[in-house]
């Protein structure tokens, strides 16, 4: 039992007046009158703290349940309608952070400072929540909650599976990844908004899946020749957005492999950049196109089709170096890069993390599975767009991909 528990109490009762204050500027008139405010709030704090400095929590669970059946009994004594349980339910809350106060001073000043911030931001939150999210949105935000917090957390970390390739826990991880930086670049696009133009847009999908871009801003500018800027400039940087994450699933996969990749990261994702900057300032002096339909925060199916491969690669560069050695890990990167160059990077740096693979080995199978997804791109700027867009496209393409591979220059000559 606490000595001095001054402190505690004032700290419990300044808690309480906080949210009352809240609470009594929001209680309401006439019939629409909420029943508790600066002082019920004020008593509630205070009765949580008491109970919990003379009987401890058996008398501050005993105190909650009387506040909650007369906040109950109160609530049901409301005219019909819709008067909304927060107040009733911050009152609860309000007796557990008094108690929260006697033990735990910072936590329970950090959980009242939140539940008065979220009190006050009712309007913001509603009308963003009617008016900002679309329901693909919070669909999205859902589903990312739970791959998160549902689904992450029970899946073994350690490696198993065929040649002892594949950690779950890493793979899912990816996957998250992949749905939250897909989110970003659509936050980001939805910020700037429309005129920010179909540059913005690109980068924003090649989090995503920049082959995807580049087949759309192929399309459009086949439909809409006008936008033919817009459209290269796009297409560009939905590259250079595939070097930005590279470099963070890297990061989160092996350490060691992204120092190792990093100037050549830096110097194909530097390329790029300029060449879709110098279309993208070109692009400014004409009309500004509409941006494309971003529809949801991600693309789940993306996601997860990038966790198979990465788990299918995995398996393949690991047998392949158990049967042929690092000329194996090379071969198998190549293959998996035609389809998607992050999986096969990742399948190679979980097998740095692993020790399968030394992170300066790393390198070449890495820009092998990314000059083969450059393949793949050309195609599709061939195959979705006119002649014009592929003409523009393909050099900054092979540009990038070329000093990408120039930083191997210096080690060869060693």
């Amino acid at each position: 039992m606490m000595i001095y528990p001054w402190f505690n109490f004032a700290v419990a009762l300044g808690l309480g007046l906080l949210i009352g204050i809240e609470r009594e500027r929001n209680k309401g008139e006439g019939s629409d009158r909420q029943p508790a405010g600066i002082r019920t709030f004020a008593l509630a704090a205070m009765m949580g703290a008491m109970s919990v400095y003379v009987g401890g929590i058996p008398l501050l669970i005993a105190a909650v349940g009387s506040i909650a059946l007369l906040a109950a009994f109160t609530h049901l004594r409301q005219p019909i309608g819709d008067p909304g349980l927060t107040t009733e339910v911050a009152l609860v809350s309000m007796s557990l952070i008094g108690g929260l106060a006697m033990s735990d001073v910072p936590l329970a000043s950090a959980v009242g400072a939140t539940v008065a911030v979220t009190l006050a931001m009712k309007a913001t939150v509603h009308r963003f929540v009617k008016n900002v999210l679309t329901e693909a949105e919070v669909n999205d935000g859902l589903a990312f909650a739970i791959a998160t917090l549902v689904v992450w957390p029970q899946l073994p970390d350690r490696y198993l599976g065929p040649f002892g390739a594949l950690n779950l826990h890493t793979l899912w991880l990816v996957v998250i990844l992949v749905l939250a930086i897909g989110a970003c670049g659509h936050i980001a696009t939805r910020l700037l908004g429309p005129r920010s133009g179909l540059p913005l847009a690109g980068l924003a999908a090649g989090f995503v899946s920049s082959t995807a871009a580049i087949g759309a801003m192929a399309g459009r500018a086949a439909r809409e020749p006008k936008t033919m800027a817009s459209a290269v400039a796009g297409a560009t940087l939905s590259t250079v957005a595939t070097f930005i994450q590279m470099a963070l699933l890297l990061f989160a996969v092996s350490g060691p492999s992204l120092s190792a990749m990093a100037p050549a990261l830096i110097a194909g994702g530097t390329v790029a950049a300029v060449y879709g900057i110098g279309f993208t300032l070109f692009a400014l002096k004409s009309e500004d196109p509409k941006t494309i339909d971003s529809g949801g925060a991600f693309s789940i199916v993306t996601a997860l089709t990038l966790g198979v491969t990465v788990a299918l690669m995995l398996v393949i560069a690991a047998g392949s170096r158990e049967m042929l050695g690092e000329v194996g890990v090379v071969v198998g990167a190549a293959l998996a890069g035609i389809v998607d160059t992050h999986a096969a990077s990742i399948s190679v740096a979980s097998l740095v993390a692993s020790e399968k693979l030394t992170a300066q080995g790393a390198v070449v199978p890495i820009l092998a599975a990314m000059s083969c997804n450059v393949g793949s791109k050309i195609v599709m700027s061939l195959s979705a767009g006119s002649r014009g867009f592929a003409l523009r496209i393909i050099p900054g393409l092979l540009l990038s991909t070329a000093a990408a591979w120039a930083t191997l220059i210096p080690t060869l000559m060693v």
